[in-house]
Parts: structure tokens; sequence; C-alpha cells
């Protein structure tokens, strides 16, 4: 019989299996064991994601995040919603053959209204290839949209983005090196896969569906069949053939008569003192805590909801979480108006309640946190 646990310790599990708060004694990770323990974490936002890593990579900065992706050990690609995830550069392609057929057919539709045919698809593709070849190897998103309307290819209307959502699916782009020369460095570089990616991992079907589905467990447990449904748009049929290869490696348990699949270590937490019933964090929006699951709750009250992602349109604010719960949001301050209300000349808190004094202690640490983490 599976051990029965209450929503906010399913939160402070997740905590510790995120490697938000671990509590492994092993060596403190960097960057790119941050990526390869979460196997994905959702990108859309690249400061938001480089700060995702850094909060889970003590010590590093946001230098050493960059770092990372220059190096081409994690990349920034498409590989499972149609939405931009980080990934371990050697994970990607294994992925995308889970992925990629199914994404294809749910963008059908959009690619006819945009009159995105196979032939402007390889029309566009030995454009990208062609501007690769030359000195340096990259191109910025801009550069290549050139490329594309000067050969006649229009790119608005999302054309020209669905245009690289489409090469990076088929493997021949890949977001690599973070780009400095637009001047906030907020953005990458597109390569080309085929030499960007040095020592792609292939794994046969089966094996690949039996690696996924133990590593989201273990990095994201608690979580149930369908959180994991959702989060990579598998089918069913599909998780469960790699579950049934890997289910002896992983627990279970139960929160209110649902079942939640973890690793053994992390099973193992609510038999002794839970890390986190007394922290305070700062977790960027689209952060892997709250975008992992379709079901947030155990996190997210559902009265904090329409805070947390205003008029439910998918934009997910930044957020203050306190015990595993989400208890306000926050944002980078800009300018001296806002200095007065700033925690560590950076932090502009937004709070759903107030905290205790020591709550507030333990924010104005999160808040130091943040601003060491973007110290140059």
């Amino acid at each position: 019989m599976s051990l029965s646990v209450t929503p906010a310790t399913l939160a402070l599990l997740r905590l510790s299996s995120q490697g938000i708060l671990p509590t492994s004694t092993s060596p403190d990770p960097g960057p790119v064991d941050v990526v390869r323990s979460l196997t994905a974490l959702q990108g859309q936002d690249l400061p938001g994601a480089l700060w995702s890593i850094g909060l889970r990579a003590p010590g590093s900065t946001r230098a050493n995040v960059e770092a990372a992706f220059n190096s081409g050990a994690i990349v920034r690609s498409w590989p499972m919603r149609g939405t931009l995830h980080v990934t371990a550069a050697e994970d990607l392609g294994w992925m995308l053959s889970l992925t990629s057929e199914r994404m294809y057919k749910s963008l059908a539709t959009r690619h006819r209204q945009l009159e995105i045919t196979t032939s402007d698809v390889g029309q566009v593709r030995e454009l990208s290839l062609a501007l690769l070849e030359q000195p340096g190897g990259r191109a910025s998103r801009d550069q290549l949209f050139a490329e594309f309307e000067q050969a006649g290819q229009g790119t608005k209307a999302q054309r020209g983005y669905h245009f690289l959502l489409l090469l990076c699916l088929e493997g021949t782009l890949v977001q690599g090196p973070i780009n400095t020369a637009a001047g906030n460095g907020n953005t990458q570089y597109f390569v080309s896969a085929a030499s960007w990616l040095k020592e792609p991992r292939v794994l046969a079907r089966e094996q690949a569906l039996a690696e996924w589905v133990l590593r989201y467990f273990r990095s994201h447990g608690p979580a149930t069949i369908k959180d994991f449904q959702w989060w990579t748009q598998l089918t069913l049929k599909d998780i469960n053939i790699g579950l049934d290869q890997v289910k002896g490696q992983l627990e279970t348990i139960e929160c209110n008569g649902v079942e939640y699949w973890l690793a053994p270590e992390t099973a193992e937490l609510p038999g002794g003192r839970l890390p986190g019933a007394r922290s305070v964090l700062l977790l960027p929006g689209f952060d892997e805590f709250l975008l992992g699951y379709t079901d947030r709750s155990a996190s997210l009250a559902p009265h904090h909801a329409p805070l947390t992602v205003p008029g439910g349109n998918g934009m997910f604010k930044a957020t203050v979480v306190a015990g595993g719960r989400v208890a306000g949001t926050w944002r980078k301050a800009q300018g001296a108006a806002e200095k007065q209300r700033q925690l560590a000349g950076v932090v502009l808190p937004e709070l759903f309640h107030e905290l205790t004094l020591n709550q507030r202690k333990a924010l104005e640490k999160a808040a130091r946190g943040y601003a060491q983490f973007l110290t140059p």
C-alpha cells in the first residue's frame, strides 16, 4: 500500500527532486548537470531559463550558464509541445525522434494557413545551411529572416517563426551560443545541428521511452502519468511501454486518492524532516516547479492562479514561493522610481499576503542570491 501524503508534502518533495532544495550530500551540480537531471526545462524566456538553471547550481552566475550554451553542452530547441525547452545537447535528437511526428501533425493546419509547403521548407533549409557555411557558422534570427525574405519567402505573421520551428524539428537547426551582439544577451544564434551536436545519443524507440519516463519521474516526482503525458504529449500507449520497463526503479505515493510516481530516495523523505518548509524562493516565470505538471494545485492556490498567469494567457510571472506554495510574484526592478521597494537592488516583489519576519529575511537572502547570479 502506497504512503498517503498531503498536497503540501507533494510540493516540498518536488523542491527536492527538482534540485531546487536538494537533500543529496553529493557535490553541488553545475549548469550542465542541472539540465541533464531535469532532461528538459521550459525555455521560451531565455533570461528566465538561465535563472532556472542557475538557482539549481549553487554558486553559479549567469556567465557560467551562458558558457554552457557557448560550449555546446546545452542547447535550446522545440523538443515537445511546440514550446522552447533547454536540453543537454546529446539528448535532443532522441527526444525529437519521439515527439516530432506528432508536432508536425498538430501544426499542419497552421502551416496551411501560412501557405508553407514542403518546397518552401526545402528552400529555407538550403538558404539556412548556406548562410551557416560562411565564416563563424552561426546566424541570428534576423539574419536568417533577411535571407528568407531576399529569396521571396515572407516571414511576417509568424511565417518566419514557423520556418525556424520546422527546421529545428527536423534536426537541421538548433539554438546554440548566446548572441552577445544583440546587446542584452537575451537571444541565441542558430547553428547547424549536425555540426553543433557533437555526440548525439541514438536510442531505440523503446529504450528512449523508458529513459524519458524514468528521468521525468526521478527529476519531477511526485508526478502523475497524466502530468507526464501533458508534459511530453506522448501517447498513453508509449508512456506505458516506457513505464513497464522502469517501474521497478520507481516508487509510488498517494495524495487525495491519486497515484504519484517518484524516485525511491524522494519517497523516503516524508519519513524524516522535509526540506523547504521554511524556505522562501525566487523562481522565474515558466520554471519547471509549476510548468512541469498539468495539475499545479499543490503549489498554486486556485485563487492565486489569475495573479500568476494574468488572463490565463499562458504567460507565467516569476513567483515568490514560500514553503512550497506560491506566495507572490516578482520582477526585476527597473529605474530609480522603484528603488525604495527593491530587494538587493534588483528584485521587486508583489506579495499575495504578509510574510513573517523570518520569511522576509529568507526573501531578502533569495534576492541577494539572484543579484549574485547576475554579477558579471
